[in-house]
């Protein structure tokens, strides 16, 4: 099939939609579908570049101050550039990973030709409006007209889904008056295993050794509460022989840091930096406990790939993390803001090897049900179906025509 993406977030963004979006795409192409992305560019020009294996048409794009490492696309000229190549490219599907700029010019273009189109929402407005210094009140609103935004361009689609069943029943409480379905982002699980090699990984990021490692995957912003998890450690650093690992880059990091400084986890606390996707197995592989505390996480792909790695989780009681984290199974769940929380989950997991062996091999079995090639079955049978109503659709309509004989 000739499938179309549309992103507004791609490669080299770093968040959960972007890296989904690219996943997608490249599982997609090794099946043997043509694949073509429509992201924003990486420069203000526009730019036709493969990201393995997959053309990747990237619109003029300016880099958002407000949040480092992020670009965006006007929406001028937009709709005119994006009509012309996809009526070029006759995909037979589209399928776009949100609401934004081009996404809704992608879907412009695909409604005016009857191509079927899917859509699957990352978004969260708490995501962004803590980026805006306005009072909660104001931000409130944000949050609300971004809702109506996303509801404006979502009930038009023809399939509608999103990674848990968590975040299609708040797709529901929104509003939005159409089915939505749960299928899951998906983990390579011969990729992220706990058979991946990071021996290498502890002197290339400077981690003592002999240490039991607790890791933190992901963007240090705000939203991601890594001060929350500082602040848990910090209780029970000097009584529980552990490390902290935090992977990543944002724009809290030098706050971050100073707070290392300021609650004495100097010799405690390694911070790696941006690790590249080739090293990622590895860091999971030579970590023992994987942690998060982000309150706004629809699914969570970093969680999934310490799982598929066997490693067990605490994480915060918010939004869908409960559907990855299992109390006892697992790992451990903590309340929001609950400092002390974090420390009993920490002394939980690591004061009983045997418990943490379990919560390994519980890791694994939770996480059977997310492989990728099953996720990638459940879009194939929806892009098949939709371009089977089309076909059929437009046979209904194509004028009959009486042969004499």
């Amino acid at each position: 099939m000739k499938i179309l993406i549309g992103a507004d977030t791609y490669y080299p963004h770093v968040n959960g939609a972007s890296y989904f979006a690219q996943r997608l795409a490249h599982y997609l192409h090794r099946r043997g579908h043509r694949v073509l992305v429509i992201a924003p560019s990486r420069t203000f020009q526009h730019e036709v570049y493969d990201r393995k294996g997959v053309e990747v048409w990237g619109m003029r794009s300016i880099p958002v101050l407000v949040y480092k490492d992020f670009r965006v696309s006007p929406p001028f000229l937009l709709r005119k550039v994006i009509d012309k190549r996809i009526q070029s490219w006759t995909p037979d599907v589209v399928h776009v990973q949100g609401h934004f700029f081009i996404c809704r010019a992608v879907l412009k273009a695909a409604w005016d030709r009857s191509i079927p189109t899917v859509g699957t929402n990352h978004f969260m407005p708490e995501n962004l409006s803590h980026y805006f210094p306005l009072p909660e009140a104001a931000k409130e609103l944000l949050r609300q007209w971004g809702w109506k935004q996303f509801r404006s361009v979502f009930e038009k689609v023809d399939i509608v889904t999103t990674p848990t069943k968590t975040a299609a029943r708040l797709l529901q409480q929104i509003g939005l008056q159409k089915e939505v379905l749960p299928i899951s982002c998906g983990i390579d699980r011969i990729r992220f295993s706990p058979s991946a090699n990071g021996a290498t990984l502890k002197g290339k990021f400077n981690i003592p050794e002999g240490k039991n490692i607790l890791l933190y995957v992901g963007r240090l912003d705000k939203e991601k509460n890594i001060d929350l998890i500082l602040h848990g450690f910090s209780r029970v650093a000097h009584t529980v022989d552990l490390h902290c690992v935090i992977a990543g880059r944002g724009a809290e990091e030098n706050r971050l840091r100073t707070l290392v400084c300021t609650l004495g986890l100097n010799e405690r606390v390694t911070f790696t930096g941006f690790v590249p996707d080739e090293d990622l197995p590895g860091l999971y592989a030579m970590a023992d406990c994987f942690i998060i505390a982000g309150t706004a996480e629809l699914q969570s792909i970093v969680t999934m790939e310490a799982m598929a790695s066997g490693l067990p989780v605490i994480g915060v009681r918010a939004m869908a993390l409960p559907e990855l984290v299992q109390p006892g199974i697992n790992g451990c769940l903590f309340d929001p803001g609950d400092q002390a929380g974090v420390a009993d989950c920490i002394t939980a997991v690591f004061s009983d090897s045997s418990r943490r062996n379990g919560m390994r091999a519980g890791s694994l079995a939770v996480i059977e049900k997310h492989d990728i090639e099953e996720i990638l079955n459940q879009f194939e049978s929806i892009y098949r179906r939709l371009a089977t109503e089309r076909d059929h659709q437009a046979a209904r309509l194509r004028p009959s025509r009486s042969v004499d004989l």
